[in-house]
């Protein structure tokens, strides 16, 4: 009985420091922070960086038209900004596209090697100390770059993270609530983790590195976003969040599509454990490594286990007569979360939106995801050539 009361304190332990306890330690520090140090102002820039934008695009020729009268509508001297647009192993006439617009520059071969293959290609053409990195159907704010430069100023800045913002409308489909409400979380914790040390790891949608820092990795990295800026904190320089910068993109087309495009990410968060390993050392990355073992590792490979021991120790507890209360009302607690998601998940499935039901449905849902996606890394299925999910079609 009593090492079943441990494994359930524990078990709760853990989940509650990885989804709230990490994130309000965090944000009361910054607060604290705020109140006794003095906000010190980086240099004010005095000339615009020298920047390259490079956009991957796989069969994207339904949106591209609409990207680049986006990109080309950025406020940055135009002398100062090139842009790269990699359309590696597109089919759907791609590259025709782009080579309408003398100002781009495209690169196109017709062997699809992954969208990491691609970029490194493209790195070969950058000549200016900033780059940038976007998505093709995505769109960004008119002063991101402006937004991004500005924190070079700092030397000790290496790169910059951009905000994801999912457009969700009356139209959007019955996951752009839950999918929205997933990123302004992470819009959250990206602010904290930044103002206590650094962004740890950014979003592939708009992201920002020095161009000295870009480390040539495998092409057969899934996460390519997550393991850039991270291998730039491994070189001493800190990742900045930028809020101000934004990538606005549609939701998920379905449920169906959300998932297969979770359980590719979480394959990919599972594989770069194994190109990261220095970053658990805390000898040398003190804060870096708490803030990857509590806001990374700790939700990919402890927290799917966690909510399952936490269920069947509160079982075995209660079927103990002498049980205490808090016990059996942890475990209602705990059932009725689960019906919950479970009618949540009903709802979005039927294209309905599930309303308050959205937070415990894809708060489990997530977790789903990575039990699969861990399956996946672990039988090698998931393949850097994944198959596109469809997002929610603009009208």
């Amino acid at each position: 009985m009593l090492i079943t009361v441990i494994i359930f304190w524990t078990s709760f332990s853990v989940l509650f420091f990885c989804y709230i306890g990490y994130g309000l330690l965090l944000f009361l520090f910054n607060q604290l922070k705020a109140l006794f140090v003095p906000d010190k102002k980086s240099e004010m820039i005095t000339e615009w960086l020298p920047v390259t934008l490079i956009i991957t695009a796989y069969n994207e020729a339904a949106v591209l038209e609409k990207k680049v009268a986006n990109t080309l509508s950025i406020d940055y001297p135009a002398d100062k900004l090139n842009i790269i647009f990699v359309t590696d192993g597109s089919t759907d006439g791609s590259g025709g596209i782009i080579q309408q617009y003398p100002s781009l520059v495209l690169l196109h071969q017709d062997e699809r090697k992954g969208k990491l293959a691609a970029v490194k290609r493209a790195m070969h053409y950058v000549k200016t100390p900033v780059v940038v990195f976007s998505d093709a159907n995505t769109e960004l704010n008119k002063e991101c770059i402006q937004r991004i430069v500005s924190h070079y100023a700092n030397h000790k800045t290496g790169g910059v993270a951009g905000e994801k913002k999912i457009i969700n409308d009356h139209k959007a489909s019955a996951v752009g609530d839950a999918e929205g409400l997933y990123w302004k979380y992470e819009s959250f914790m990206k602010k904290q983790d930044a103002g206590f040390n650094t962004v740890v790891g950014a979003a592939g949608e708009l992201f920002s590195i020095r161009t000295e820092l870009f480390t040539r990795l495998n092409d057969n990295i899934i996460l390519d976003d997550f393991v850039i800026s991270m291998k730039v904190c491994l070189q001493g320089y800190r990742i900045e969040y930028e809020p101000g910068a934004f990538a606005a993109e549609f939701p998920s087309a379905s449920l169906v599509e959300e998932e297969k495009r979770k359980i590719r990410i979480s394959a990919g968060a599972y594989q770069s454990i194994g190109y990261l390993k220095e970053a658990l050392n805390f000898i040398k990355y003190p804060l870096l490594s708490f803030q990857y073992l509590s806001r990374r590792l700790l939700r990919w490979v402890f927290c799917p286990l966690m909510l399952i021991v936490l269920l069947w120790s509160d079982i075995l507890i209660v079927v103990n007569p002498a049980t205490h209360l808090i016990y059996v009302l942890f475990l209602y607690g705990q059932l009725s979360f689960y019906v919950i998601a479970f009618t949540g998940w009903l709802l979005t499935r039927a294209g309905k939106r599930p309303g308050i039901l959205t937070i415990p449905f894809y708060f489990v849902f997530m977790n789903y995801c990575l039990v699969k996606g861990f399956i996946k890394f672990l039988t090698g299925k998931q393949t850097i050539l994944w198959e596109k999910s469809m997002r929610q079609a603009a009208e």
